[in-house]
């Protein structure tokens, strides 16, 4: 299945490099820039992540549309984005189990 025609492989991605994203933004850039004085880590790693972060929110707002989602599985797979490790969760819980194809459903 190609990457740009499956909103399930979309979430995935996307959800996976949010998640890594915000973990090296917090626990390797941060610190770097806080205790190493290295500022420039999270100079490049902050706008990455911010992408990847508007990215996700996109996603799952077109999966929301697409898969016919209630508001509250919406809202959780958004509030997975403010969590650390929080898209691995909605990974495991919501999108994993997708159909492929929404007209599957």
């Amino acid at each position: 299945m190609n990457f740009f025609n499956s909103p399930k492989i979309r979430l995935r991605v996307i959800g996976f490099a949010e998640g890594v994203s915000y973990l090296a933004l917090l626990f390797i850039a941060v610190p770097l820039k806080r205790l190493g004085g290295h500022p420039e880590a999270v100079q490049i790693i902050g706008p990455i992540h911010g992408l990847l972060f508007i990215l996700y929110v996109l996603t799952v707002i077109q999966g929301k549309t697409e898969y016919g989602w209630p508001l509250g599985k919406t809202a959780l797979a958004l509030l997975a984005s403010i969590v650390p490790g929080g898209t691995f969760y909605a990974d495991h819980k919501f999108f994993r189990h997708l159909p492929a194809n929404p007209e599957q459903i």
